[in-house]
């Protein structure tokens, strides 16, 4: 193994000496590129975005904008990143001094002010622009599309971006003016070439280790020697417990660039889902091909995090308000887990034993998520939460539901933020089977749902507004059922 090395705006860059747990924000910091900025060092700002290279879902290689606060920098050994700096250096087609089209459109519409913010939109606005189907579009009406522009520009792209002082309209200003890639542009021309190979790593210093190994069996036989190891994908929650609770593990070991992890099929009875591909990628693989998670996608954190969380990350740590286990539930999804000495199936319902704890054993990794066809046609994900996006959960409901010539004739309830983890709401689902999809069934099995779990009172809600938005959701879904229905 060579000794790790990060290629940044076209320049290769020793990780050494950095230890395994230097972010990529302080490794670049570090190196004088200090336009990645550090705001809260949990991924919910956005001035540290960056641009990776990654596999792509139309071309071989997509710009994907990431969070450098939370990942080490170990885990972009043999990748390619391309800062705000960058964009001007490697990105204008044009003489020294140059800006990027971004940035240009940024300057002239006024988009920035104390600047602090401006590096990160910058990046996450030209992952975007990058983007290869983007395309423009005759301009709606007003007000029929406001998050999306004329020139094919999805605003959800900079739902992860936090600006305090400029105020968003000229920052959206700029990001519906942009055009697209000339054919002179590098970075747009990077795109047909192939995305940089996973490279095994080796990382040691200062005590602690960075692992990557090149297939799946190679990593569970050294899990099996290191159970107590850190797994890592996207780093999106490890690298929260890194900057904020100051953790640090002996051994890390990274798992998002395994090919077995990676895969998306579509079998005649099961989507398996790759439990290191992103919630991006699969958002874009899937196409709508899931409804409810279509649903959740949008609603899942930001474009940011989406980039690098995985749905082997969201089940893997636990957690109760985890946005993906709800919907999960109701569509009935199953893991793969696997170990040195196989695999095995687990129901997701049968997952989880308690808080922040599930049937998983040492030195196992979930390999897939699947999700069994057909599909209930009537679906919705409810997440009721502080802010639009990019917000955890106070209470979040998923519904999947079979409603033939009136009747219910199946009912799957997933429930997140009610209990001390992820439930099935199995008593309102029997309250609801076999009866009729109506007012008087839908209300009785309302006061049942508002019953589900054990809530609790925190800083996000209490326990009595939890339980009167359980109830609330499901008098929702009827209301928005019964409309589809009459129109």
């Amino acid at each position: 193994m060579t000794a790790p090395r990060i290629t940044v705006n076209g320049t290769e860059a020793p990780i050494s000496p950095a230890s395994p747990h230097t972010t990529v924000l302080d490794f670049l910091r570090e190196r004088g590129l200090t336009g990645t900025k550090e705001g809260c060092a949990e991924g919910e700002c956005g001035a540290c975005a960056v641009l990776v290279a990654r596999p792509g879902t139309d071309e071989p290689t997509d710009w994907v904008a990431v969070n450098a606060c939370l990942l080490p920098a170990a885990a972009l050994d043999g990748q390619e990143v391309v800062t705000s700096e960058g964009l001007a250096t490697v990105g204008a087609a044009g003489p020294p001094g140059t800006l990027h089209p971004v940035q240009e459109e940024m300057a002239v519409r006024g988009g920035s002010q104390c600047g602090y913010c401006t590096p990160g939109f910058v990046c996450s606005m030209a992952a975007e622009y990058y983007r290869p189907d983007r395309c423009a579009h005759a301009e709606p009406a007003q007000g029929a599309d406001p998050e999306h522009g004329p020139n094919g520009f999805d605003l959800h792209a900079l739902s992860g971006n936090l600006c305090r002082c400029t105020g968003y309209r000229p920052i959206r200003d700029a990001a519906f003016a942009v055009g697209a890639p000339t054919d002179e542009d590098p970075l747009a021309r990077r795109r047909a070439q192939s995305p940089p190979a996973p490279v095994a790593t080796e990382y040691v210093r200062d005590g602690s280790t960075f692992l990557r190994r090149d297939t799946l069996g190679e990593t569970l036989r050294l899990l099996r020697e290191r159970p107590d190891a850190v797994v890592v994908a996207g780093s999106t929650d490890w690298g929260v417990e890194v900057n904020i609770r100051a953790r640090r593990a002996d051994c890390v070991i990274a798992v998002d660039r395994l090919p077995e992890l990676r895969e998306l099929r579509v079998e005649p009875g099961a989507v398996e889902i790759g439990a290191a591909l992103t919630l991006t990628e699969i958002e874009r693989r899937l196409d709508g091909q899931v409804p409810l998670l279509a649903e959740l996608f949008p609603q899942f954190a930001s474009r940011l995090i989406r980039n690098g969380a995985t749905l082997g990350g969201n089940l893997g740590t636990g957690s109760p308000i985890g946005d993906s286990p709800p919907v999960l539930l109701a569509l009935e999804a199953s893991v793969v887990l696997a170990d040195a000495d196989g695999e095995r199936r687990v129901p997701l319902a049968e997952y989880f034993t308690g808080y922040r704890q599930s049937v998983r054993r040492p030195g196992e990794l979930i390999r897939a998520v699947r999700v069994p066809l057909p599909l209930s046609p009537v679906v919705a994900f409810h997440k009721i939460a502080k802010r639009r996006f990019d917000d955890i959960s106070s209470v979040a409901v998923a519904f999947a539901l079979d409603v033939e010539g009136g009747i219910v004739r199946k009912a799957r309830i997933g429930l997140g933020g009610v209990a001390a983890t992820p439930i099935r709401a199995l008593t309102t689902e029997k309250a609801l089977e076999g009866r009729p999809w109506a007012a008087e069934t839908v209300e009785a099995a309302a006061r049942l749902l508002r019953a589900e779990g054990t809530p609790m009172n925190d800083q996000r809600a209490s326990a009595a507004y939890r339980s009167a938005m359980l109830g609330q959701s499901l008098l929702k879904l009827y209301a928005q059922t019964t409309e589809a229905v009459s129109s």
